[in-house]
């Protein structure tokens, strides 16, 4: 191997064990510092106000959002942008989660008395407890870190890591107190496949077993063929009396029977169905759906959808279960 790629596989190996035993530092010390953030955060009914400048400053966007997107109102503030007119977003009392490595951060440190006209709690993510920033806060996480572990030591790697575990152990902790449930993060994540998965059932999106493919047993390969061509959505169900469920025909099936060296004529669906097929009730949610239809060892396409006596009433597919 090429002696540079050789070294520069050893500094990311470096970069990954540094911030392992960042995150390992933090379990140790994070228990009483997430208690007094607790203390001030949860009875907060208003905005959580994050600040960061630079690399921080992006560390501290995405604590914001993962606040916000777990039930707990927060806005990032770039403290540049903040006394040209963004500090107009504080309302009084309003707690701040400031990050700053080095705790000495001119366009941070400059808040510091405007936040306290606010009668802002100042929580503090740093390296430094000795810098000024720490002196001014209520509450302080020591990220714990001398320097990074990138090959010359400065850049932000490390110290990125631990503090966005900061804030995700916060936004976590948060979570658990206020019962935050998946109902709760369906309600404020309405798009996307999240959303759809924790929101709708199966119900709302299956196939209603009238426009399915549906098979007694007895049928020729050709028959198959036809009724799958005529209702094309990748499966047949093989259905008894009052519909009860005994089999499905997928798409997969008829190639792999194809390759068998007999007449169409001579293959029948008893003799290519899958006897017992995953199946699921229409009121489950997709998100469910969805782990049934990918556990085992291969995933399927199509999913027979049954009541609480195993008869039939319609047909999932995959298609429309990520059909936006």
């Amino acid at each position: 191997m090429n002696n540079h790629i050789s070294k520069a596989l050893v500094a990311a190996e470096a970069v990954l064990a540094g911030e392992e035993a960042a995150i390992h530092n933090l379990r140790q010390t994070i228990e009483l510092p997430l208690k007094k953030i607790l203390e001030i955060l949860l009875p907060h009914k208003g905005h959580i106000i994050v600040v960061g400048m630079g690399k921080s400053g992006y560390i501290a966007q995405k604590i914001a959002a993962t606040l916000t997107s777990t039930g707990t109102r927060a806005v990032y503030l770039h403290p540049g942008e903040a006394v040209h007119g963004d500090l107009g977003i504080y309302e009084k009392g309003d707690p701040s989660i400031i990050l700053s490595k080095s705790g000495a951060s001119e366009e941070v440190l400059r808040l510091i008395p405007i936040l306290k006209q606010f009668h802002s709690k100042i929580i503090a993510i740093t390296a430094n407890v000795h810098s000024e920033l720490v002196r001014n806060a209520d509450v302080t996480v020591d990220i714990g870190l001398h320097s990074e572990h990138d090959p010359i030591g400065i850049v932000p790697t490390t110290s990125a890591v631990a503090s966005l575990a900061v804030g995700d152990a916060i936004a976590c902790a948060l979570m658990k107190a206020k019962n935050f449930t998946k109902k709760d993060f369906a309600t404020i994540h309405p798009a996307g496949q999240i959303g759809r998965n924790l929101l709708l059932s199966v119900r709302d999106i299956m196939t209603s077993l009238v426009n399915v493919a549906c098979l007694k047993g007895d049928e020729t390969l050709r028959e198959i063929v036809i009724a799958m061509t005529e209702k094309p959505l990748g499966g047949a169900l093989i259905l008894g009396e009052n519909n009860q469920l005994n089999g499905i025909i997928t798409d997969g099936d008829i190639r792999r029977a194809l390759k068998i060296n007999k007449s169409m004529d001579e293959i029948f669906a008893n003799d290519i169905k899958t006897t017992t097929p995953r199946a699921v009730t229409a009121s489950v949610c997709l998100g469910e759906a969805l782990n049934i239809m990918e556990s085992g060892h291969s995933s399927v396409y199509v999913l027979p959808v049954v009541d609480e006596h195993h008869c039939a009433v319609g047909l999932l597919r995959l298609h429309d279960v990520y059909k936006k």
